[in-house]
């Protein structure tokens, strides 16, 4: 299991029983291989949020604005309105055949969290690019995106977007709990 991985699961024990996914489809349907360590942070721990503020989206949930391809859809379609519309788009994107895919958000504030995909990339080191909740700043940060929220998690990286962490205490709240009420 990737590093990170395990030192996330060692700070907060995973739920016991993780529905598991079709990754060969997910990744049919995105078009796109996904990195290693999202996909085993979804089978690790399933969707749901860390430390009260990192929603990792997951394919396959039945709440579309928590299911990682309806947020797809939606973000690139929202993405490319507010482009439209006259708001900057970042540098980054100007390569030939850059994108953006989401992996996590904040709910509070709206802030997501993408991946920066470049053709000929390999997945693993996809940097983090994180578009504030209701306005046009980005940041972007290193990847993958488990050893972001690991470092997110234990104050080694900081960010703008989320000053609140770390946390005092970790935790994960799962989607089959949130979302059913549990």
């Amino acid at each position: 299991m990737n590093a990170s991985v395990t030192r996330v699961a060692e700070l907060i024990p995973p739920p016991e029983a993780v529905a598991p996914k079709d990754w060969a489809q997910v990744e049919q349907a995105l078009g796109t291989q996904l990195p290693e360590d999202y996909k085993q942070l979804v089978d690790t721990f399933g969707g749901g949020v860390f430390d009260e503020t990192v929603w990792l989206l997951e394919p396959g949930c039945s709440v579309p604005d928590y299911d990682l391809l309806s947020m797809a859809e939606e973000r690139q379609e929202v993405l490319g309105n507010l482009w439209n519309h006259g708001e900057p788009k970042p540098a980054e994107l100007e390569t030939a055949g850059a994108r953006l895919l989401p992996w996590a958000y904040a709910e509070e504030g709206g802030e997501f969290l993408y991946w920066l995909i470049t053709p000929g990339q390999d997945p693993g080191t996809w940097p983090i690019m994180i578009n504030e909740g209701r306005g046009p700043e980005w940041e972007k940060h290193p990847g993958p995106c488990a050893a972001f929220l690991l470092s997110l998690m234990t104050g080694e990286t900081s960010s703008g977007t989320f000053p609140e962490l770390p946390a005092e205490e970790h935790q994960f709240d799962p989607n089959t709990e949130i979302l059913s009420g549990g």
